[in-house]
């Protein structure tokens, strides 16, 4: 590898970077003009996906919803990555696709959160489950069509055991990967910067594997997804000023699925994104127990709420979980390089 040619290509990832992080700042006084002209507030939701009143949560976070916290916030990140992307990264074979499930999986999430912010009571939640599955998953099939029949992908890489062809049924694997990793975001997105730090530190992890592929246009949208989340980290620390709500988490969410299977590295998104993992498997075995056992596993799902219901603070939790979730990507980016992946 030549050293000259690789600073300038990481000089190069990081102007994006920067780029997008500025064009966030300076969008986000709009947004938040808006935000407060027309009331983005976020509803407290007061029942469960099964239909059950949720105790714990209101009692844990009943302070949040007393002062007026505006969502929608993951529309700023959404546009200054569209901008950065389409005027300075734009690449059939290597953005199309993250960008394009950052804009559609970003309209699933803002048409919920509409239905949340407009809603006449506290427990509208938003779209129905199906309803939202059901769209990110028409969105998904789209997009891993164009990825096995347009960019020609039919295989997996396995780390240390190599490369196993699929042919069609690459498209499916792609629908999982997406809505898979779009969920469990969205289940993360619970406490204030918790989903935007483990983000990016996802992002930083697969756009540096993506550096030392070669991938420069997709390493340069994963660094310029950062500048963004950092720009929205600087407002979302605790306490929040806004919400990134279901626009950003889905929009942040689908398109780190695309890019895990656009640098070929499926199997390493569980480890690099070992928390989010744990946050969806959480809230499933909760559900699980619940319809099975009529019993709870945990106090509260996901599990983040359930450490703040043992007494845990929630900047507590969040900063352990962003600690795990870097050691997490350490141990990603060490098996990318030695399982082949670079």
């Amino acid at each position: 590898m030549n050293l000259h040619n690789f600073t300038s290509d990481i000089n190069a990832t990081f102007m994006l970077s920067v780029g997008a992080f500025l064009l966030a700042m300076v969008l986000t006084p709009i947004y938040t003009y808006f935000a407060y002209r027309y009331k983005f507030w976020k509803k407290q939701r007061s029942t469960s996906t099964l239909g059950e009143k949720l105790e714990v949560f209101t009692k844990l976070h009943a302070n949040k919803f007393t002062r007026n916290i505006p969502t929608m916030a993951g529309l700023v990140g959404i546009t200054a990555i569209s901008v950065i992307t389409l005027g300075f990264n734009l690449d059939r074979a290597q953005t199309w696709l993250p960008l394009a499930a950052l804009v559609g999986g970003g309209v699933v999430g803002l048409l919920d959160d509409i239905i949340n912010i407009r809603g006449a009571g506290t427990g509208v939640a938003g779209l129905r489950s199906s309803i939202k599955f059901a769209m990110v998953i028409a969105m998904s099939f789209v997009l891993g069509w164009f990825f096995y029949v347009k960019l020609g992908y039919d295989g997996v890489h396995i780390p240390f055991v190599g490369d196993l062809t699929l042919g069609v049924w690459i498209v499916p694997l792609f629908v999982l990967a997406v809505v898979s990793t779009g969920n469990a975001v969205n289940i993360s997105d619970g406490l204030d910067g918790l989903a935007g730090g483990l983000l990016a530190v996802a992002y930083a992890v697969f756009g540096m594997i993506a550096l030392l592929q070669g991938h420069l246009m997709i390493a340069g949208f994963c660094f310029t997804v950062i500048g963004a989340l950092l720009s929205y980290l600087w407002f979302n620390i605790y306490p929040a000023r806004f919400f990134m709500g279901d626009v950003g988490s889905f929009a942040y969410g689908t398109s780190l699925g695309v890019v895990a299977m656009l640098t070929n590295t499926l199997f390493l998104l569980p480890i690099v994104g070992i928390i989010f993992v744990i946050e969806a498997g959480s809230s499933l075995i909760q559900i699980a127990a619940k319809r099975l056992f009529h019993k709870k596993v945990f106090i509260s799902a996901p599990v983040h709420h359930h450490l703040e219901a043992k007494g845990w603070p929630e900047v507590k939790v969040t900063m352990r979980f962003w600690v795990i979730s870097c050691v997490a990507g350490f141990v990603g980016l060490l098996l990318a390089l030695a399982g082949g992946h670079i």
